[in-house]
């Protein structure tokens, strides 16, 4: 059983998608389900969890559509707004479909770094354990120093970190990245998403041997069993195609067992998100 854990889809809108700058133009088009599909086919994965990259309940049910219109696709990190005061009325209606399985909002776009912390947002994360929603944290090094204070308020919520917490590859210096993920891994109801690796190394230029320390970290940190891999599809085609990400994934963990294997593949993301293969 494989799953890809994170991936995206959208119907590219130079607005609503402003994100996607000049120089990522490979990426300025559709991206949809039967773009996916072959992909996954040809590299033996049964399904895939597609996440959120608007912020708007809009999103939500784009996915949501294309979930049950897909069999593969199966689960959605969509978006609610969690700062709203009717928030709990918003997560009792989204626990109604089924392939809803948490939920992420973009910390890196947020001006104040210190924006998980806040208390009207935190009100919101409260809330989702209570609907058994999972939650992915989508962070960079400007939020490192406030999200364990923001995990710790939450020891109950199941939290998966996206693409390694985004350290950067371009850099050879993991000193405060390997204490940011010593510190997030202590918590037991965090797992991590192996994922997003090559759009944060140089676009055209990277090479294996620039993730090892990065993912040795991860690795002795979080172990086999709260590793889970993700795509980051179609955002990877920035730096190399789907293929490439998958063999990149597996040649540095070639010499783990076969349960370590079939862990980081797919049993860890079918757990995680409760899915139904």
């Amino acid at each position: 059983m494989k799953i890809d854990s994170h991936q995206h889809f959208w119907k590219y809108d130079p607005i609503k998608e402003a994100w996607i700058t000049p120089e990522m133009a490979v990426i300025q088009k559709d991206f949809l389900p039967q773009d996916l599909k072959p992909l996954l086919s040809q590299n033996n994965f049964e399904g895939c969890i597609a996440v959120q990259a608007d912020q708007s309940e809009n999103e939500t049910h784009f996915l949501l559509e294309l979930a049950r219109e897909n069999d593969f696709i199966k689960g959605v990190v969509g978006w609610v707004d969690f700062k709203a005061p009717n928030i709990e009325e918003r997560l009792e209606y989204f626990s109604g479909f089924k392939k809803l399985k948490g939920f992420r909002h973009i910390f890196q776009a947020e001006p104040d770094p210190e924006f998980m912390l806040r208390n009207d947002f935190c009100n919101g994360i409260g809330k989702l354990a209570k609907y058994n929603f999972t939650y992915d944290i989508l962070i960079g090094a400007q939020q490192w120093p406030f999200v364990t204070p923001f995990i710790q308020k939450f020891p109950e919520q199941h939290f998966v970190l996206d693409h390694l917490a985004k350290p950067d590859f371009k850099k050879s210096d993991f000193t405060e990245f390997e204490k940011t993920i010593q510190s997030i891994a202590k918590n037991p109801n965090v797992c991590c998403k192996v994922s997003g690796l090559v759009t944060e190394a140089h676009w055209h230029n990277w090479k294996p041997d620039d993730f090892k320390t990065a993912l040795d970290i991860v690795t002795q940190n979080f172990g086999s069993d709260r590793l889970m891999f993700g795509s980051d599809w179609p955002v990877c085609l920035l730096s190399a195609n789907y293929s490439e990400v998958i063999a990149l994934v597996e040649n540095y963990f070639t010499s783990f067992s076969t349960a370590d294997q079939k862990a980081l593949w797919g049993n860890n993301a079918v757990s995680f998100y409760n899915l139904e293969v």
